[in-house]
């Protein structure tokens, strides 16, 4: 596989040959701990035929991935040493990465959840410091080399606060043990944060991550994230890493209801419409892969293995085949209009994200999320659609 990198405006991903990478993620975020080997090769099946290219996935699991062995029966760590690492659960990772492989599939790969740095809430514990973690870095840089699968993501759920220099070790480590620096990485933070509000200077930090997040269910929250980490100096491409996660409880409350693909599509389409290289998909069920096994997190409603056919799941691809259509590495947001949009290579592609009509826009062509139909359209207004949100995009020449 080829290895995606930042393109020379620093907005885009492409590929060595200059042909474009589009992010679409999904959060996997407990997969190494909590899935057998049958069940990660249909995990990874089930979403690379869904058109995914990422899976995000945490080496060191939230859920006491310390204490409590993987599904192989292995800690990854004698004691809770990170200077020494359990091989038979490392072989298991490296397996899991390299099925990803087969099936086409990145795997954006955090070394460990937060909670082992910065605790803050969560099972924990802490067991990194500056020096260990460095140690740690090399170590699994060193392992992962020569996969070309691999991006990394620092991180996990978590503001660095008073620990970025265990962080930035982390990453330091990472960066010398995989000698090539060709790899990308970045730094997923916890909820309305972003990896720019912390390290955008930092020269390892190759593109920056948001976390949107669960918890307020107005956009507005996703426009005004989006544009603030695109507009920093330097330019580095951005990726909305967590927004609404499909069945999710509206604002972790499940009295609220719960997020649908409806929601999740204003959220990813929204954040890629407003400068976004790409955007990752999640679903509540998912993210934990809720079992009968396991203790369910925040009242997931579905089984993980149900999760995998969601309606939203099954509309990303939509949003990725649509991009790669348009002249996509020349397009560029247009703060100004009133409704997402993007400009570029003699093309206007504008998000309706509730349905209403788009002013100043004649002929064109109107793309259906839902399915990835396409309509002539004869000017700005949207045709109507069975289902609560009536969201479109329109496309046209300017």
């Amino acid at each position: 596989m080829q290895r995606p990198r930042a393109d020379v405006d620093g907005r885009r991903f492409v590929f060595p040959d200059g042909s474009p990478f589009f992010w679409l993620g999904d959060t996997a975020w407990e997969l190494f701990h909590r899935l057998s080997k049958d069940e990660a090769e249909e995990y990874f099946r089930s979403r690379s035929a869904q058109g995914f290219k990422v899976a995000q996935v945490v080496a060191l699991a939230e859920y006491d991935g310390l204490r409590v062995s993987n599904r192989e029966g292995h800690l990854p760590f004698e004691g809770l040493d990170p200077t020494k690492p359990n091989e038979a659960y490392w072989s298991h990772v490296d397996w899991a990465i390299d099925r990803a492989a087969i099936h086409g599939l990145y795997v954006g790969l955090l070394p460990t959840w937060g909670d082992k740095i910065n605790q803050a809430w969560g099972i924990g514990p802490v067991i990194f410091d500056a020096a260990n973690a460095h140690a740690y870095g090399r170590w699994l840089g060193r392992r992962m080399a020569h996969r070309d699968n691999v991006i990394w993501i620092n991180g996990g759920d978590r503001n660095p606060g008073e620990r970025k220099d265990v962080w930035r070790a982390l990453a330091t480590g990472l960066r010398e043990g995989d000698d090539s620096h060709e790899r990308l990485m970045t730094y997923h933070p916890q909820g309305d944060r972003s990896s720019a509000d912390d390290f955008h200077d930092d020269r390892w930090l190759d593109f920056n991550m948001l976390q949107t997040g669960h918890g307020n269910p107005d956009l507005g929250n996703v426009r005004r994230m989006v544009r603030a980490s695109y507009e920093r100096t330097p330019p580095k491409p951005v990726v909305d890493g967590e927004p609404r996660y499909e069945n999710h409880p509206v604002g972790f409350d499940m009295k609220r209801g719960y997020y649908d693909a409806g929601d999740v599509r204003q959220a990813v389409y929204t954040s890629v419409f407003l400068g976004g290289a790409g955007v990752t998909y999640g679903c509540h069920a998912m993210w934990q892969f809720a079992q009968d096994r396991f203790e369910p997190v925040n009242n997931p409603i579905s089984h993980w293995r149900f999760s995998l056919g969601l309606p939203g799941a099954d509309q990303m691809r939509h949003l990725k085949e649509l991009a790669l259509s348009l002249p996509f590495l020349a397009m560029r947001p247009d703060f100004d209009a009133p409704m997402p949009t993007l400009r570029g290579g003699g093309t206007i592609a504008v998000y309706s994200a509730e349905g209403g009509a788009i002013a100043g826009v004649g002929k064109g062509e109107w793309f259906d999320p839902t399915s990835g139909g396409r309509q002539p359209a004869a000017d700005g207004t949207p045709p109507k659609r069975d289902g609560r949100v009536n969201d479109w995009v329109w496309i046209g020449r300017g």
